[in-house]
This record gives C-alpha cells, sequence and structure tokens, in this order.
C-alpha cells in the first residue's frame, strides 16, 4: 500500500479526556475511514510512524441527529480505532503528521 492510501486509513488523532487516559497505558487513538478493516489501520500506523503494533480495537460512533437552522440534519458516523502499541513504542499526536 502506497503512503498516499496509509493517510486515507488514518484521518485523525482524536485527543480527548478518555483518548489520554488510554495513552497512559500505551494506546493511540484514530479517526479512521469507516470502511477500514484492523490490518489496514496495523499497516499505515506501522509504516506511518516507524513503531510496532500489538493490537487495534475499533468502534463506530453514530452520527446523532441535529438541527441545523431549524431543518432536521444528521452528523456522519465516525470510527474510531484505538491502537496499542508494543512496549517501548511511543507515538507523540501533539505534535501532528
Amino acid at each position: 500500500m502506497s503512503e498516499a492510501k496509509h493517510y486515507d486509513v488514518i484521518r485523525k488523532p482524536i485527543i480527548t479526556e478518555k483518548a489520554t487516559m488510554a495513552s497512559e497505558n500505551g494506546a493511540v487513538v484514530f479517526e479512521v475511514a469507516i470502511d477500514a478493516n484492523k490490518p489496514q489501520i496495523k499497516e499505515a500506523v506501522e509504516s506511518l510512524f516507524g513503531v510496532k503494533v500489538k493490537a487495534v480495537n475499533t468502534t463506530i460512533t453514530k452520527g446523532k441527529v441535529k438541527r441545523f437552522r431549524g431543518k432536521l440534519g444528521k452528523r456522519k458516523d465516525i470510527k474510531k480505532a484505538y491502537v496499542t502499541l508494543v512496549e517501548g513504542n511511543t507515538i507523540d499526536v501533539t505534535t501532528g503528521l
């Protein structure tokens, strides 16, 4: 897979309270493409950041129904990947890609 494809798989890091707690246990949270699978996510993280991945857990958060200018609309569904790294590997998500 080319590097451009890896950037299509991994959209952006997610920095929330829960993600910060996960990072204390050696995990990093990314927003990924909705159709990406775990082997693709593992390969993308390993090639982009040069680290060894131990496990990948994914979750799909359904978009909420919200009002936009008085009309009902729906936010998009988001897929998150909790990437657990092998001991000794780290990714600093605060610096950017």
